[in-house]
């Protein structure tokens, strides 16, 4: 265990004095992720350890520079788990890191979103002040919407030290059906049986498969009533489609993240097209469309887009804003980033 605080708090004040831009570092798994920053390399992935963890409590404390697999091993020790599923893209992820890129894996939309998980943080501000938001327990709610602004934010808004989450146990039994039909059947069966009883805890759909993943406590009757041929050995899958190891992601074309209600149907963006989360997340690359088509085609049906991974990362690769939560998230980065020295352009070219 290695606590950096002081180092990396004189860092950020000496950057504030003299308004150097810092570029926050950690594992550089998702470095390909936002828009390009530049600025004076402030490295956190020496700052280490899980501070406290008690799994009675469900919830696990540790600094942001701790290598995410070693967090996930220490929770499988005790039969526990980041329900949230965060992909990781490389063994040098950090806890951090992942929590500031906000990306949450195929279990989203069944047992919640990376930021429903997250209970308090410390971190670093602008200034180089320490500042703590939320706890370390499910009932403490002090702060609590100011700890989930920090996920997903890519360290625009402070520098993460400490991260406290909720944890749960891993479950019992999993087993994984598949269904050979064409895209419409493939939404219409994950909209209807997302909205079932039954313990769906991941769905894809790609190359005409319809993949439904069970997860719990005595799932065999909620899968005899799905149907579907079982999907043996289907780990590697789950594993390979959360960290983008499939072939469909292997491509230098612009990888497009859209974001939509669940039951909106086929869209009409030529190019090659994964499903996740009952529909709500869809992968598009090798299109022909360009970002405008692409967005507003999305926009359209209430959606936004992402440029996720390859392309022009010098563009807008977060969907705009409309303008009020534009001057709501300008706001914010004046509030904790006053000069605008963490991670400046990362999310947009404004700051």
């Amino acid at each position: 265990m290695t606590d950096i605080t002081d180092t990396l708090q004189h860092s950020v004040q000496t950057a504030y004095a003299q308004q150097t831009p810092l570029q926050l570092v950690g594992g550089k798994s998702k470095d390909f992720y936002g828009r390009i920053s530049t600025g004076q390399v402030l490295n956190l992935s020496a700052h280490q350890g899980i501070i406290d963890y008690e799994p009675s409590e469900l919830v696990v404390t540790a600094r942001a520079g701790t290598p995410l697999i070693d967090l996930q091993k220490a929770l499988a020790d005790r039969g526990q788990w980041l329900a949230f599923d965060p992909p990781a893209f490389s063994e040098q992820a950090t806890f951090g890191g992942t929590i500031a890129c906000g990306l949450s894996g195929t279990t989203r939309p069944y047992y919640g979103a990376m930021r429903d998980f997250v209970l308090g943080v410390k971190c670093l501000n602008g200034k180089g002040d320490i500042l703590h938001f939320g706890g370390q327990v499910m009932k403490n709610v002090a702060g609590y919407d100011v700890s989930r602004l920090m996920v997903g934010a890519l360290g625009t808004l402070g520098v993460l030290l400490e991260i406290s989450c909720k944890v749960m146990p891993i479950p019992p039994e999993q087993t994984t059906l598949v269904f050979d039909c064409d895209l419409n059947t493939a939404l219409e069966k994950m909209t209807y049986w997302g909205n079932q009883t039954v313990p769906l805890s991941g769905s894809c759909y790609i190359d005409g498969r319809l993949y439904l993943r069970l997860s719990g406590v005595s799932i065999q009757s909620a899968r005899q009533k799905i149907g579907g041929e079982t999907f043996n050995n289907a780990d590697p899958f789950w594993t390979d489609l959360r960290e983008q190891r499939l072939a469909f992601f292997q491509t230098t074309s612009p990888i497009w993240r859209l974001s939509l209600p669940p039951t909106s149907p086929a869209l009409t963006l030529a190019g090659d097209t994964l499903i996740e989360w009952g529909g709500g997340l869809r992968w598009l690359t090798n299109s022909p469309a360009n970002a405008e088509t692409i967005r507003t085609t999305v926009a359209t049906l209430g959606g936004h887009a992402t440029l996720f991974k390859n392309g022009d990362r010098t563009s807008d690769i977060f969907h705009p804003l409309p303008a009020p939560l534009l001057i709501l998230h300008q706001r914010l980065k004046q509030q904790f980033d006053p000069k605008g020295i963490l991670n400046p352009q990362r999310m947009a070219q404004a700051w």
